[in-house]
């Protein structure tokens, strides 16, 4: 599947948001929104900046794009004038500059008493931390979900800038956004949100909070249901180099494991942490013993939960990921469908037309 020009019938249509440009979690929230339907004017630095373009065929899709310099009068009443008529704003620069710039929120929801203004950082707007620099790693870390993750014997393992930067960053952003809309449609009055990435990921570890809270998670790598020491929850590694993912926590996943597999259905106690150590061990020499390829045919059909590890690459064609269209493509770029999907209001990544570029002002006037 790939994205059309024409607009975006998704259930965001008619929302207006004005994005400041920036890099991490702000353009994928953005480019969430625009596959949602919303009419996104994306302000760009007129000098390009370091990151202005990087990623810009999947990261930047779907909206219109305006170059200003903010420090310039006249740019920045061009810019007041797109937000004097938006349902939002929403910017990632540190704390303060937007109000150096002469844009701060008491600026711009004063000029529109119903505006969103959604402020994207790592530390968020107050706290000890708030000016200082800092990356995904860095706000995974400070809230215990780094520390949780990989091997036992290892330093942890960085799980890309999914966990920081776009979990707890993107997806917050995007669903803080929407919910001030709603309720400033409701009342007629805006306000800023707060999207901090390390709030976003310490909510996303709530299941863990609550099982440490219980005595049933202990606060080590490697040592937990969830973490890669259950056998039954890990990757094992295949003849041909290739690996599969297991995920067989519930009894009858289990016990299709053990059937698949060849191992008699009652030479393990699944959840005895004892016999873990022998039953890792009959598991990684079974999957050895046939390439990844020839596991997922052999468990085709079954409930015992495991699938092959595939590449970005190979993700792309898989038949499973084909026949949903789970992916799309954007300027020759594959990349993830738009989602979630909704039955009446269908959102579509597209390519904005060089008029419609073009004609952003005209249209917001």
């Amino acid at each position: 599947m790939t994205e059309t020009s024409s607009p975006a019938a998704g259930p965001l249509s008619g929302v207006r948001i004005v994005e400041i440009d920036a890099i991490g979690p702000v353009p994928l929230a953005c480019a969430i929104l625009a596959d949602l339907g919303a009419d996104i004017v994306r302000v760009a630095r007129k000098d390009g900046g370091t990151w202005g373009e990087v990623g810009s065929a999947v990261l930047h899709r779907g909206r219109r794009r305006i170059a200003l310099d903010l420090k310039d009068a006249g740019d920045r009443d061009a810019l007041l004038g797109l937000i004097d008529r938006a349902d939002a704003l929403v910017e990632g620069f540190r704390p303060g500059v937007m109000e150096r710039l002469g844009l701060g929120p008491d600026v711009c929801i004063g000029r529109n008493r119903s505006l969103v203004f959604a402020r994207v950082t790592g530390w968020g707007q107050d706290g000890p931390l708030a000016k200082r620099a800092g990356h995904d790693i860095n706000y995974i870390a400070l809230t215990g979900a780094l520390h949780a993750i990989g091997e036992r014997d290892a330093p942890p393992t960085v799980p890309l800038n999914l966990v920081g930067d776009y979990a707890g960053g993107s997806m917050f952003a995007a669903l803080g956004l929407v919910s001030a809309i709603l309720a400033a449609r409701a009342s007629g009055e805006g306000q800023v949100v707060d999207v901090a990435m390390v709030d976003g990921v310490a909510s996303l570890m709530g299941l863990f909070h609550a099982l440490l809270g219980a005595g049933r998670w202990r606060d080590d790598r490697g040592a937990n249901l969830l973490d890669g020491a259950a056998p039954f929850y890990r990757c094992y590694a295949c003849a041909d180099g290739g690996h599969v993912a297991v995920g067989a926590l519930e009894p009858q996943f289990f016990a299709a494991l053990l059937d698949g597999l060849g191992i008699a259905p009652d030479r393990f106690a699944q959840n005895d942490p004892a016999c873990w150590p022998d039953m890792t061990s009959a598991f990684a020499a079974a999957f050895a013993a046939r390439t990844r390829d020839a596991w997922e045919e052999h468990f085709a059909g079954s409930d015992a939960c495991v699938t092959p590890v595939l590449s970005i690459a190979e993700a792309f064609g898989h038949p499973a990921n084909v026949a949903r269209a789970v992916f799309t493509e954007t300027a020759g770029t594959r990349h993830g469908a738009p989602a979630p999907r909704f039955a009446a209001t269908p959102g579509a990544a597209r390519v904005m037309t060089p008029a419609e570029i073009d004609r952003v002002v005209a249209d917001w006037s």
